[in-house]
């Protein structure tokens, strides 16, 4: 077909995006050369031509105005509208890609109408590519083995975030007293792993807490503003550092046999794997290797480094080989012959 340009290799997803991000760019900026648009989308003045290329081949009515002060622009009258979308479904535009998370939050008919409305707004050629898209790709955000938390205050928190209202919590907590009661200031949510945190400003410090865990919640009439600069992104990403370097409080040097190295991620942390990746001698005769993994307890320890079963020796520090064996005792006693068996 004359004009149609190949996309061979290059994330349908991304691309879809970018022609629309162009599209949008022309409709509110009027006219503009090819490399003012390869600078507003980071990508490559060829690629900005490419793209140009292809909204023409979908139908949009993009045309080129040659000489000094030219540019390609939109025909006259020609806009994409998101006709009669409403201030929810727009919330929702922004998690329409992950349908699930956005059920969570209590958006998933506002997801559902504003990709319909999406979809309605683009030509003929885009809409296609849009829907193609959407149909091979799926988020499953939880963990495997565990059913994903279902906190019913998820929602209420949502609106506390967006309208910047304080919170009156009751919050379940791990040490004494365990039942605290609250006042917080949203500034933003978070969704790791199948479950969701809040990041809040309570008495005197930002902290982190698991939705999950909030027993009661109410919005009250304080209305607050967030720190000017605070970027949740980048407090995430401090907070993720931060807590694995409180979480492993130790090391411990142990053997591992060529199955054990195997089954090692389907069994321990990423950080563990990492370790022993990084520090693991050359294997012996028999392919066992030696490495340095980081603990957090030796209770932890023990547990995690147990699921490896005999392909695993703990050679350092004795409080965990000690334990290791103790437990290994133990289980022998308790599945070993005896009266009755």
């Amino acid at each position: 077909m004359p004009g149609a340009v190949s996309v061979s290799g290059e994330n349908a997803s991304m691309s879809a995006g970018r022609l629309l991000s162009v599209l949008l760019l022309l409709q509110s900026r009027g006219r503009m050369s090819a490399r003012g648009i390869a600078g507003e989308l980071g990508v490559s003045v060829r690629t900005a031509y490419r793209d140009l290329a292809r909204l023409q081949t979908a139908g949009v009515p993009v045309y080129a105005e040659p000489g000094p002060g030219g540019g390609y622009q939109l025909l006259d009258g020609y806009r994409t509208r998101l006709t009669g979308m409403s201030e929810g479904e727009a919330r929702a535009l922004f998690l329409a890609g992950l349908p699930g998370p956005a059920a969570d939050l209590g958006l998933a008919t506002e997801v559902t109408t504003a990709r319909l409305k999406l979809l309605a707004a683009l030509p003929a050629g885009l809409r296609e590519e849009a829907a193609r898209t959407a149909a091979v790709f799926h988020l499953d955000a939880p963990g495997w083995y565990r059913e994903p938390e279902q906190p019913p205050h998820l929602p209420l928190f949502v609106d506390a975030v967006l309208d910047r209202r304080a919170v009156d919590v009751r919050y379940r907590r791990w040490r004494e007293p365990q039942e605290v009661d609250r006042r917080l200031r949203p500034y933003g949510l978070v969704l790791k792993s199948g479950v969701w945190y809040l990041v809040a400003a309570g008495r005197s410090r930002i902290a982190t807490y698991r939705v999950a865990q909030v027993l009661e919640a109410a919005l009250s009439d304080e209305s607050f503003d967030r720190p000017e600069g605070f970027d949740l992104g980048a407090y995430w990403a401090a907070y993720l550092e931060d807590f694995e370097a409180r979480r492993y409080t130790g090391t411990a040097t142990v053997r591992l046999s060529p199955r054990g190295r195997r089954r090692l991620p389907d069994n321990v942390p990423p950080e563990v794997v990492q370790a022993v990746d990084s520090t693991a001698t050359a294997a012996d005769a028999d392919g066992w290797v030696e490495a340095v993994i980081p603990t957090e307890s030796t209770e932890h320890a023990c547990g995690e480094l147990l699921r490896l079963g005999t392909d695993v020796e703990v050679v350092a520090p004795p409080e965990l080989r000690e334990a290791m064996a103790t437990t290994v005792g133990a289980l022998a006693r308790t599945y070993g012959p005896g009266p009755g068996r």
